[in-house]
């Protein structure tokens, strides 16, 4: 079992099959509420499905996940204050920009002017200024995954998870994107869960990296 936090993620002896072969076993994971944490492995390795257990969008055979040291593993992910980006950016279409960075908190009740607000520092703090009213289709691969993560930043989660958001871009986009948001998410005290494939990646947007390895019955943590 992972040894306690202070405060943030713990994951304890998750175990996770899909289609009858298991992809997780005994997996644990802590996070501090003041690091941002890399998790690295090749494809398939399992290292999506852990985020999703995270976020609440795969249900574990066994284990628990715990924030500030209290268990949320049945909790709906919409109640677990965990904001999720991937790397296909996922817009909605029919929205621009605005209206994309917006919806957690137009889904959330708040007024018009205030959400306006809200989207217009958001979009200045991923470089976006003025970009409220594009049509998403008009946005470069660097771009949209500029206004997915201030899309994930807006509900101010407790808790951010990459999953290879960078893994379509160019290496030299993919590196100056992970140093942005790593000083970003440092500047807003957000921790991070960061899955990528890229070693050099991993260095570059984590305060502490992990390896997620295959074993004899499925993928376990160790250190880098």
């Amino acid at each position: 079992m992972t040894g306690g936090v202070p405060s943030g993620l713990r994951v304890d002896g998750v175990t996770v099959s899909l289609g009858g072969v298991r992809v997780l076993d005994d997996v644990d994971l802590a996070v501090r509420a003041d690091e941002s944490v890399a998790l690295l492995g090749p494809s398939g390795v399992g290292k999506s499905t852990l985020l999703r257990v995270v976020a609440g969008l795969v249900e574990p055979d066994d284990g628990r996940v715990l924030w500030d040291g209290v268990d949320i593993t049945a909790r709906a992910p919409h109640r677990r204050r965990i904001g999720l980006v991937f790397q296909d950016a996922v817009l909605f279409p029919h929205r621009d920009v605005g209206a994309n960075v917006g919806y957690g908190l137009e889904i959330a009740g708040m007024p018009a002017g205030e959400r306006r607000a809200e989207v217009a520092r958001l979009l200045a703090l991923v470089d976006l200024e003025g970009y409220a009213d594009r049509d998403v289709a008009t946005l470069s691969g660097g771009q949209a995954q500029r206004v997915a993560l201030a899309r994930a930043l807006a509900p101010r989660p407790a808790l951010l998870l990459l999953d290879e958001p960078f893994g379509a871009l160019d290496r030299e986009l993919r590196v100056r994107l992970g140093a942005e948001v790593r000083t970003l998410l440092r500047d807003l005290g957000v921790p991070a869960v960061h899955v990528t494939h890229d070693p050099h990646e991993a260095a570059l947007v984590a305060d502490r990296v992990l390896r997620l390895v295959a074993g004899d019955r499925g993928a376990i943590i160790a250190d880098a």
